[in-house]
């Protein structure tokens, strides 16, 4: 009966930790613990020291047996050790052993329990490799809270004196407290794990709202940003997101305003709130939680709190996307993923329509110049690549979005452009970013540039590599990797690029037709630096190709 009684006090004294956990869950540092992200030391002395109060919460709210205390201690040291790793057990021991302690000097278990809750910490970091390799972590850490209070008996047994009382204390409390904290210690981190398992569950299904939009915006957007492309789009998030209401601006000009506030938040207007004066002066987002701070001069508008992100053209900010809610403090941290995500998305594809539309003034001769750095079945996988990954990892497609934005860019400018090198690199890692995405580990870049910058004519590396990857690696199964290596030789730069693919056994005294446009490169190279410095290509069968550009320094 005794305990029973001793078991049923223990359980009581858990209610408030919990509760204690309950309002933790909503802090920064407590989410990085639970869902695996990599802790800051500040973190992680936050996190000890919230542990070690916990432990001594298990102190104060235990009850005195027999000249000791009955506690839940090892719960909020076990779980810091399990959780945090070693740093925030151990520490979190030491802060609730000492206390306990220094509270009874002298006192019969006072000692024990000091070394006891420090091996505690111990015991939950050692556990805290393990974590990761089990499906139940709530399972490991009733195993080691079993582990660890036998251990804590057998200190007690050993150090508390005289050795008779030890003995007769330790028969009435192993078994109430090592069920009760091991399940105490089970229910904590089911309780952590569950709160931030229904946060991913909400964040999953935001990015499922966000593929849905991304995909009816896609072909809106590439027509440019206007009233009607900005109503379409501004209809697509409110029916979607279901959010209050949606805005979008160029400029001051309220291009569109859908949901509550339409009545007053009229297309062709000038902005009615200081706070996106304020984001397009700052080119930063920002997040209104009450209506007097939106700035509406309309007292009946019913938006209360609103998420403003910059749309960019470039690096120019050219409006901003809008999600309000009519709640107060309505605007949740999904809220705000959704809606800089959309906007990232949304910049992309306005820089897209920009470049439709100046291809469309080109003369036919120009266009027909472009189609041929480009080519056509690139820019088909690339968009079917982005569009799989939308579904698979939204941050990666938003990348390959942006990767594609910088790849068409560079590659619409005139021919004869001499650029930097740095530039050629970038839109080189630009396109194999992409191919990369598509191909997985079946190519591998490596990159050895060892020279200062200086000047080369515009698309001349990209059309090899692309040359070398659906020539040489892309028809090869196993795959292989291209290396782009760059030399200072003296009077020239020497640049390498060079593949493990399939190879050929063609003599090549003169580069052909074969490839993406190999004929055009070796004859603008010739007509910019003389005879002499045309391409030159080396290729054995199954072991690869070798192409070799010379820029001579006093052009370069």
């Amino acid at each position: 009966m005794e305990i029973f009684k001793i078991a049923l006090d223990l359980v009581n004294s858990l209610s408030l930790m919990f509760v204690i956990t309950f309002l933790l869950s909503k802090t920064n540092s407590f989410k990085n613990l639970v869902l695996n992200k990599q802790n800051t030391f500040y973190n992680k002395i936050f996190l000890t020291i919230i542990f070690g109060l916990f432990g001594i919460f298990g102190t104060y709210y235990g009850f005195p047996i027999d000249g000791a205390i009955a506690n839940s201690r090892a719960i909020g040291v076990v779980v810091a050790g399990l959780l945090g790793g070693p740093f925030v057990g151990i520490g979190s021991g030491l802060i609730s052993g000492i206390h306990r302690w220094a509270i009874d000097i002298g006192g019969f278990t006072a000692l024990a329990c000091m070394l006891s809750t420090i091996c505690e910490g111990i015991i939950g970091s050692i556990a805290y490799k393990y974590k990761n390799k089990v499906k139940r972590k709530w399972l490991l850490g009733f195993y080691i809270t079993v582990l660890a209070e036998i251990l804590q008996m057998i200190i007690v047994i050993c150090v508390a004196k005289p050795y008779a009382l030890a003995i007769k204390l330790v028969g009435k409390i192993i078994m109430p407290m090592t069920l009760v904290n091991s399940v105490g210690v089970a229910l904590f981190i089911i309780l952590l794990e569950n709160i931030y398992k229904e946060q991913q569950r909400e964040a999953a299904a935001q990015s499922e709202l966000a593929l849905k939009i991304a995909d009816k915006t896609l072909p809106i957007l590439r027509n440019g940003i206007n009233r009607e492309t900005a109503l379409a789009t501004c209809n697509i998030i409110h029916s979607i997101a279901k959010v209050d209401a949606v805005a979008i601006t160029e400029g001051s000009e309220i291009l569109a305003h859908v949901g509550i506030g339409s009545d007053h938040h009229l297309p062709g207007e000038m902005i009615k709130t200081s706070v996106t004066k304020t984001v397009l002066e700052t080119e930063k987002s920002i997040i209104v939680d009450n209506h007097n701070k939106i700035g509406c001069q309309n007292k009946s508008c019913k938006l209360n709190s609103v998420i403003i992100v910059p749309l960019f053209k470039k690096d120019r900010v050219i409006g901003v996307l809008k999600i309000y809610k009519t709640k107060e403090n309505g605007i949740s941290d999904v809220d705000v993923q959704l809606a800089e995500g959309l906007a990232k998305l949304f910049s992309t594809q306005i820089e897209l329509a920009e470049i439709d539309y100046n291809a469309q003034l080109l003369s036919k001769a120009e266009l027909k110049a472009l189609q041929a750095q480009i080519n056509p079945h690139f820019l088909f996988n690339a968009l079917n690549t982005i569009v799989s990954m939308c579904r698979i990892n939204p941050e990666i497609a938003r990348k390959l979005l942006i990767n594609l934005g910088n790849f068409l860019r560079e590659s619409f400018k005139e021919n004869n452009d001499i650029v930097d090198i740095n530039n050629e690199i970038k839109h080189v890692e630009a396109y194999l970013e992409i191919e990369q995405a598509r191909f997985g580990d079946k190519l591998k870049v490596v990159y050895d540039i060892n020279t200062d910058n200086f000047q080369i004519p515009h698309l001349i590396l990209q059309p090899l590599v692309e040359n070398a990857v659906k020539h040489g690696i892309y028809p090869k199964k196993e795959g292989g990797t291209i290396a782009i290596a760059i030399r200072d030789y003296g009077d020239c730069y020497n640049i390498k690029i060079e593949d493990n693919g399939v190879g050929f056994d063609q003599p090549f005294e003169k580069p052909t037709n074969h490839g993406i446009g190999i004929n055009n490169i070796d004859k603008r190279l010739k007509s910019i630096y003389g005879s002499d410095y045309g391409l030159k290509i080396e290729s054995k069968k199954s072991l690869g190709t070798k192409v070799l550009v010379n820029i001579p320094k006093r052009s370069a």
